[in-house]
């Protein structure tokens, strides 16, 4: 059975930048400097401890945004696709309003602070109180594109 990537109409991964990983190394292996005192052997598994732990809770929450003609999931959140009625692209002026004066607390975030580039879905779902999804995106034409291939054609829920 196929893999939700492998219908995907887009999937992209918002994978944290260089420096975000340079930092999750450098502090995982500074983690070994507190037993240098005690013990090098021990500080330099602690070190490679904590170098591996924190990279894995790194890939372990870093969200995927991914469209396919039945849904739309942003990290943990999916919604029928059906339920969309706009979407935007958003530069990061718009972005960086989106995020601070212009957010709605009703809103769902799926943001990255190392992709100043966004989109917004609007949403037509009267059960939902939720009036649209935030999220932070590499290539928000792309996924601009792929959400907006499916407006109209698919049945509203009653």
């Amino acid at each position: 059975m196929p893999s939700d990537a492998d219908q995907a109409n887009y999937s992209e991964r918002l994978w944290p930048s260089p420096g975000i990983w340079a930092a999750t190394i450098g502090f995982g292996a500074a983690l070994g400097l507190i037993l240098v005192p005690v013990d090098k052997t021990a500080a330099v598994i602690f070190g490679v401890l904590g170098v591996v732990g924190f990279v894995t809770l790194l890939v372990l929450t870093t969200p995927s945004l991914v469209v396919t003609d039945e849904y739309l999931s942003a990290g943990r959140a999916r919604m029928p696709i059906s339920v969309v009625a706009a979407v935007e692209i958003l530069d990061a002026d718009q972005m960086r309003r989106a995020r601070g004066t212009g957010l709605d607390a009703r809103a769902y975030l799926c943001l990255r602070g190392w992709l100043p580039l966004g989109g917004r879905v609007v949403l037509d779902d009267p059960e939902d109180p939720t009036p649209y999804w935030l999220v932070s995106t590499r290539r928000p034409a792309a996924f601009a594109a792929a959400v907006s291939s499916h407006l109209g054609q698919l049945p509203r829920p009653s």
